[in-house]
Order: C-alpha cells, then sequence, then structure tokens
C-alpha cells in the first residue's frame, strides 16, 4: 500500500534561452482614452520628482521616507502621469495602503483589461485556438512584477522605486520608449509597507546616537518578521495576499523582479544564475530564461563600471516558499544588494572582504570577473546597484519580447501535455486523491483553501480509486497534475527529497540555503494518496473553499488576526 504523507506535528518555517536580441521600436497608434488620459496629464502640471516630494534625493545619506511620503510620491504620479496608474490592494496588518503602480505606455494603460485577457490565453493552451496563437504573440506585452522591500532593514528597497518609476514616468529616451511600448510594469514600492515606518522611524529616531545604523529591537513584520518573504506557498499574511490575489492570479508575469539585500562584507550585487539545488519541478525553459536575462544583466552593470557583481552564488532555486513565480510560468529574478548600516554608509577595505557561497570576494573567478577593491559603501550605492539591475532587466524584456511570450506559450503547453517535464518519469503521478473524511476536518478545508489560492484546479473522483490495494472513496478530491500549475501542485503535494549535495566527494553535507521542505499534506497533517494511472474526475472544478475563521475568545484585533492566519503548528 501507498503510504500516506502525514505527521502528527510538525513546526514549519513560513517559509528560454533568451536571444540578445534588437527589437524593432514601432509606433503606437494611441487610443481616444488614452489621449484624453494625456491631455488631463498636461492640465494637471509637470510630473513630480522624488525631491519634489521628500526633499532630498532617494539615496542620500541618512535619509530615509515615511510610507506617507511613498504613497504621496505615487499618488503624485498617479495624477500628473498618463504613463502612471496607481491602485490600493487593501489594507496591512498595522492598517497602512498596500499599493501597486502599474506602468506602462499610456495606450496599453487604457486597455489593461485587453492585454490581460492576451496574457491568460498564452499562459493557457485550452483558452486559445492555434490559429490566433500569431496575433496574441503579436499583440501580447512582456508583464513584470517588482518586489521590493519585504524586508524592511533593506531600506534601499524602498528607495530604489522612486528611482525607476521617476525614470519611466519623465523620461523619453529611445530605451524608455521601448520598456514603456513593450511591457506592463507592476510596481510594488514595498511587501511590507508597516516595516517601513517601523524600520524608518526608529532609524530617524537613533541618528547621532551609538544605536544609529542598528536594526530596530522590534520584528518589523507584526507576525512572521523577516520570514514574510517564505510565505508564497502558505499565504498566512495579508501583503502577501493582495500580491498573489491581485498581480499574480489576475496577471501571471512573465519575470519577477525580487529586489533584496544581504550581508556588506561579501559581492555587491548577486544576480542570477542560481546555485545548486533547482526545485525539480520547475520547467527547464525558466531556468534557462532566469539564466540569460541574469547573465545580460550582469553584463550591463559590468559595462557600466559596476563591479563585484556575483552570479550562480550563495541562493538557489529549491524552494516555492520563496518563489511562487517559478511555478506559474514566471522567472524569478532576485537581486541581492550589499548593505550599509541602514542609511549609514560604511568603510570596508579589500582585506576585510569574505567569501561568499560558490565565490571569494577577493579572487576574480568566472562568477565573479570584476573585483570590488573596497571602500566607502553607502545608501546612495545600494540605490544605483539596485536600480541599475531593475533597469538592465526592463530593457532585457523589452528587446525580447517576443521571445519571453512564445516561451510562455509553450510553458502553458508543456503544461497539459505528455512533454511536460515531469511527465518522462513513469513513477512521477498523474495526480493525488485527498478523501474526505481526515481526521481533521478544518486541516482538510486549509489544505484545499491554499491549493487553490495557488491558482490549482481540485475536482472530485467519479468512481472509487484503488492505489496499491487501498480504495479511496468516490467523491475524493482529486488534483490532476497535467494542469496549467501543476508542477506547483506537484511541489506541495510531494515528500522533497533534497539532493545529497557534498563539500567534496565523501566530505560533510553542504549547508543548505535556506528551508528544504514545503510539503502541505506534512504541514497539515492531511492523508494524500499519489496515483500513477488513469484517474476518473469531474469535468467541473471543486467551488471556491472558505477560509478557516478562527476567533479566540480574550483576543481581538490584530492579536486575533494573527492566531487566524498562522497556522503554523498542525497535528
Amino acid at each position: 500500500m501507498t503510504a500516506p504523507i502525514r505527521v502528527r506535528a510538525i513546526r514549519v518555517r513560513t517559509a528560454l534561452a533568451v536571444l540578445l536580441i534588437p527589437f524593432a521600436l514601432g509606433a503606437t497608434n494611441r487610443s481616444l482614452e488614452a489621449q484624453a488620459s494625456t491631455a488631463r496629464a498636461a492640465s494637471a502640471g509637470a510630473i513630480p520628482t522624488p525631491a519634489s516630494i521628500l526633499g532630498w534625493e532617494p539615496g542620500t545619506d541618512r535619509k530615509l521616507p515615511s510610507w506617507q511620503q511613498v504613497t504621496t510620491y505615487f499618488r503624485a504620479l498617479d495624477k500628473a502621469s498618463p504613463r502612471v496608474s496607481v491602485r490600493t490592494l487593501g489594507k496591512t496588518v498595522q492598517g497602512r495602503d498596500f499599493i501597486v503602480a502599474f506602468i506602462a505606455d499610456p495606450a496599453t494603460l487604457a486597455n489593461l483589461e485587453k492585454y490581460r485577457q492576451i496574457q491568460r490565453k498564452l499562459m493557457d493552451p485550452r483558452l486559445r485556438t492555434a490559429a490566433e496563437l500569431p496575433r496574441l504573440l503579436d499583440e501580447g506585452k512582456n508583464v513584470i512584477l517588482i518586489t521590493s522591500s519585504i524586508h524592511s532593514t533593506e531600506v534601499g528597497g524602498f528607495l530604489t522605486p522612486f528611482v525607476l518609476a521617476d525614470r519611466l514616468a519623465r523620461g523619453n529616451s529611445p530605451e524608455v520608449r521601448s520598456i514603456l511600448q513593450n511591457t506592463i510594469i507592476m510596481l510594488v514600492p514595498s511587501q511590507n509597507p508597516d516595516g517601513v515606518d517601523i524600520v524608518g522611524n526608529w532609524y530617524r529616531s537613533t541618528l547621532d546616537t551609538p544605536a544609529e545604523g542598528a536594526g530596530p529591537p522590534e520584528l518589523y513584520h507584526a507576525y512572521v518578521g523577516h520570514d514574510n518573504n517564505r510565505d508564497w506557498y502558505a499565504f498566512t499574511q495579508p501583503e502577501t495576499r493582495y500580491t498573489v490575489d491581485s498581480l499574480y492570479t489576475p496577471w501571471d508575469p512573465q519575470i519577477v523582479n525580487d529586489v533584496h539585500q544581504q550581508g556588506a562584507n561579501a559581492g555587491r550585487i548577486f544576480i542570477p544564475p542560481y546555485m545548486d539545488p533547482l526545485e525539480p519541478n520547475i520547467d527547464p525553459i525558466l531556468t534557462g530564461a532566469t539564466n540569460a536575462i541574469g547573465m545580460a544583466m550582469s553584463w550591463r552593470l559590468i559595462a557600466e563600471g559596476k563591479t563585484g557583481v556575483a552570479t550562480n552564488a550563495s541562493y538557489d532555486q529549491w524552494s516555492p516558499a520563496r518563489q511562487y513565480s517559478l511555478n506559474h510560468h514566471g522567472a524569478r529574478i532576485l537581486t541581492e544588494t550589499a548593505s550599509a548600516r541602514l542609511a549609514t554608509a560604511i568603510t570596508i577595505p579589500f582585506s576585510a572582504l569574505g567569501t561568499g557561497r560558490g565565490y571569494d570576494a577577493r579572487v576574480q573567478s568566472w562568477n565573479f570577473p570584476a573585483l570590488w577593491k573596497g571602500g566607502r559603501w553607502g545608501i546612495g550605492d545600494i540605490v544605483a546597484y539596485q536600480s541599475a539591475a531593475s533597469w538592465a532587466l526592463l530593457s532585457q524584456a523589452a528587446r525580447d519580447r517576443r521571445p519571453w511570450l512564445e516561451s510562455y506559450a509553450t510553458l502553458g503547453d508543456r503544461a497539459l501535455s505528455a512533454d511536460a517535464p515531469w511527465a518522462l518519469d513513469s513513477v512521477v503521478p498523474t495526480a493525488f486523491v485527498i478523501p474526505k473524511n481526515q481526521k481533521d476536518a478544518q486541516a482538510l478545508q486549509r489544505l484545499v483553501w491554499t491549493l487553490q489560492h495557488g491558482q490549482i484546479e481540485i475536482r472530485e473522483t467519479t468512481a472509487p480509486v484503488t492505489v496499491d490495494g487501498a480504495t479511496q472513496p468516490t467523491g475524493s478530491y482529486a488534483v490532476v497534475v497535467r494542469q496549467p500549475f501543476g508542477s506547483y501542485a506537484k511541489a506541495l503535494l510531494e515528500p522533497q527529497q533534497y539532493p545529497n549535495l557534498r563539500e567534496y566527494p565523501g566530505g560533510p553535507p553542504k549547508r543548505p540555503y535556506d528551508v528544504t521542505a514545503h510539503t502541505l499534506p506534512l504541514l497539515f497533517g492531511v492523508d494524500v494518496y499519489p496515483v500513477r494511472g488513469d484517474v476518473p474526475v469531474t469535468a467541473t472544478l471543486v467551488p471556491p473553499m472558505p477560509e478557516l475563521n478562527f476567533s479566540v475568545a480574550g483576543l481581538t484585533g490584530e492579536r486575533d488576526a494573527a492566531h487566524r492566519h498562522l497556522p503554523l503548528v498542525c497535528g
């Protein structure tokens, strides 16, 4: 009998190759609505600069904005620029506005729903015909999500969006026009607005004291602290859900740029390719795409004179806990820039530089070709590196719009065909059956809700299913692997087999970068049976499962919310 995936109790951390080809710029016919938007912008006055709102340039030493200043700037852009549309997606844990800025050519912004429908058809071949595919590829845009400042002590992350938005809103170079005409950018100025103020208020209060530049003495996310970027598979926090529900699910972007910072004493910036291991359910097309655009970004930064650029180092491509897009047809381009002491500059001599995983910051190598010679490093350097990397990504994505869309459509085709990467091995399940008669009905409800929230299609069996002598009844839940995001379902429902990576042959195991397991049946204590063979299922999907909503006597407001949304210990 195939053993179910189960556990009694567990604590888990919430945790194509693209060708470098030029893209010919073409004229865009603006719709009447876009022309009206332009006229409204002209009447609104000049497009504001970041300094006009902040009183200083982003990247100025010892200066950090409040979240109010961030939202004021982006809303001013929304009013003044026909290229920017700002939306409030909801309220954060502490009640601040969570915003996103859509940035594109005015004609594109005036027809976002048209381009969203094109995106859906490219992603799912069930929604398109072969005859209309060429038109979709001609008309579609390369959709890019930029998420920044999820970790609030990585303070460059809530300054770099000012620089990017300003350049896109006010620039008129051929490169800017190419980006605006060929992409749709969804820019999230901070994935954790509460932390912007928690860290910023603390930093300002410590200026000219011995504590200047130290981290705050409280979590900069009220419930999960630094681990809010391990929530991309459990969806416990409202900020995660806003991005998933309002940006990922409607758009499933081709590229996600995840802007972070790292330690100060090695490379100046990391850009993919990633180190091994990679999550085995990721389509190789996405790994190739990630590698290609990452190397193009690295090439450009080095050509611009930026040193200390590391690739194939430090960070792996293993867990969907922190890389939702890679199991949803989108390349995840993580950038990690060296930190200072928050916005206070530091000085690092070359001799004090150390090693990162996979390289030595004092030794030239293929994945670290331009040595940083040491010296002063401050918030201005951080913003310069971050914005240059994101700009290189945007420029490359615009030039290679067509290859990205072609690969995106191919990913959709492969997910539903026998050519899916996981279909090459006969022992891989064709489906996962989840009986409804579980020891913990609420855990089952939470599991189904979580899968559906990640765009997993769930059906019901129409006949009993026998797995190695054990029969599961008609009406059990069934997750068929051959579906648009079947790789995501498989990654979450099967036990992980973390590779046996060694420091050297016969040596000790390599220390994993981060979490190594993300099996939801173990997390929730629910029996799930992998099936290898045909499974009779309903044509219709299971309706959306309502979310569990606990109330605890004596707890209200934020504390009650913590109990409702953090199922970290499950039995």
